[in-house]
């Protein structure tokens, strides 16, 4: 049987080229430098400070990050930071079936004491509504600052009856703060709407319906016999 003659256009096969002698020396160079205990050193001090300069990098990150989820004034989550936490807690109960509530509060005749007295006494009576409601809570829970005299409370672990129970003691206990601004004793007061979280919440919704509940309590309020010692009025 006679073996078939390659075709005209058939290629025969590549054969390796003998390295030149200057690849040859590039070779022994290379090995010669990675055996070379100095460029090892070099190079991890190089990842030394490569992983140094990350480090930086990731802390500033997070600092900008929890300055931009943070009320300047008070210390406390911004709109943006307690909707992320809200956010997350509604995750979690969707998941483990855990229980919590929302209070959605506003602050009552914080406008009179600004136009009366200034945004300093403003910023004062704010910091001490803060000051009381973060020894009313537990280190689980989560209070943020919505907008100006708006306030948000996430609570763990709280029936409906509970949360509700909670929020008229957190009324009651600012309605018992006085300040004096200018030689005028003057006070204030929060209403509190109440939404129980559960696993078919959705954060927004929540704090709609909250906000829409704060009201209807602020609507009650007005017509409560406010304390004698109020100098400023709704």
């Amino acid at each position: 049987m006679k073996k078939k003659k390659k075709g005209l256009g058939a290629r025969a096969p590549k054969r390796r080229k003998p390295a030149s002698a200057n690849g040859r020396a590039l070779q022994r160079r290379a090995a010669s430098v990675a055996r070379d205990p100095a460029v090892k050193d070099d190079a991890k001090a190089e990842i030394r400070r490569l992983k140094t300069q990350l480090a930086k990098a990731t802390a500033r990150i997070e600092q900008l990050q929890a300055a931009a989820d943070t009320d300047f004034l008070l210390g406390i989550p911004n709109r943006r930071g307690f909707e992320r936490e809200l956010g997350r807690a509604i995750s979690y109960i969707q998941r483990y079936h855990a229980s919590g509530a929302l209070v959605v509060l506003d602050v009552d005749r914080l406008k009179p004491i600004n136009d009366n007295f200034g945004h300093a006494a403003g910023d004062q009576v704010l910091k001490a509504i803060v000051a009381v409601l973060s020894r009313q809570i537990r280190s689980s829970d989560v209070i943020g600052r919505l907008g100006g005299d708006e306030f948000a409370l996430l609570l763990w672990n709280l029936s409906e009856t509970d949360a509700h129970a909670k929020a008229v003691a957190l009324e009651e206990d600012i309605d018992r703060l006085n300040f004096a601004f200018a030689g005028s004793t003057v006070a204030t007061g929060v209403s509190a709407g109440v939404v129980v979280l559960g696993p078919h919440s959705e954060a927004a919704r929540a704090l709609a319906d909250a906000d829409c509940a704060m009201y209807v309590r602020k609507a009650q309020r007005r017509h409560e016999v406010q304390p004698s010692n109020h100098g400023t009025t709704s």
